[in-house]
């Protein structure tokens, strides 16, 4: 497997467990929420002959540090990823996005003056409303999910999971996807993130998107449970210089559901904008 995690870095956020691979032009992965960087993992043997890839989970995210009174929302979260590029010497790189993942390299980039060479857009965290009724349910009951049995624990996170996809993936990829969330540390961070959670870190960007300064690609997956294709093109409509791209057969987890799908048309586009 390519994908691995071999630095840690200290972030103001706690530590942050990183990785590369790959040589060519610099591409940073950034993934959303409940996932960690293994989101990618089918997805970086398929770049990393063309890029420089740069990632790492999230604070309070996958091997990341998870600790009691961590702050892990979005505008932390955008910090830290501008902080990230700042640790790897990255003044204007190639940047994928996903979910949470959009919400924070916006917020790198529209207030934080980050340059991206190239910008893609994949079922993306970018504008009000979001979040489920599930989710505004979790947020108002912290204290009570986070005194279930481990077993019950276990189960919401499973669903949780599952929720997001149209497609079966590998028990393996399950476990890998749900496991940083089962361990003691891991259900107070799974938990956290939904109390911290605030549409305010979003309405704050919403209003900057027109001033996205590097082309940019929004990928959708048609038939994502979560964030449906509609909020995909309500984003388009404010970035309508940004090519959109409907990936058919995929739900909200695209780099894992249509795997070649998302590699072939993340090549074409950072191709099409260097020559």
């Amino acid at each position: 497997m390519s994908w691995t995690l071999d630095e840690t870095v200290a972030t103001r956020a706690g530590a942050v467990a990183a990785g590369h691979s790959g040589d060519g032009p610099d591409l940073v992965l950034a993934h959303g929420w409940p996932w960690s960087s293994f989101a990618w993992h089918r997805l970086i043997p398929l770049l990393e002959p063309h890029f420089r890839l740069h990632y790492y989970d999230m604070p309070g995210f996958g091997r990341s540090g998870m600790d009691a009174e961590q702050a892990t929302s979005l505008d932390v979260q955008g910090e830290v990823f501008a902080d990230m590029l700042d640790h790897w010497g990255l003044d204007r790189p190639l940047v994928l996005a996903h979910d949470f993942g959009g919400a924070a390299t916006l917020r790198a980039h529209l207030l934080h003056g980050r340059d991206y060479a190239g910008y893609i857009l994949m079922n993306v965290v970018a504008m009000r409303p979001w979040g489920s009724a599930f989710f505004d349910h979790v947020g108002r009951h912290v204290e009570a999910f986070t005194g279930l049995p481990p077993h019950i624990h276990e189960a919401v996170v499973r669903a949780y999971i599952a929720g997001a996809l149209v497609n079966p993936l590998p028990q393996a990829d399950l476990d890998a996807l749900a496991g940083p969330w089962l361990t003691e540390a891991g259900r107070t961070s799974f938990y956290r993130q939904f109390a911290q959670a605030d549409e305010r870190y979003t309405a704050e960007v919403e209003p900057l998107f027109g001033a996205i300064r590097c082309p940019t690609a929004i990928f959708w997956g048609v038939d994502d449970p979560w964030i449906p294709l509609a909020r995909g093109e309500a984003l388009h409509d404010l970035v309508p210089t940004a090519e959109f791209v409907r990936l058919d057969g995929a739900g909200h987890l695209p780099q894992l559901e249509t795997t070649d799908a998302v590699a072939a048309n993340t090549l074409r586009f950072f191709n099409s904008i260097s020559t």
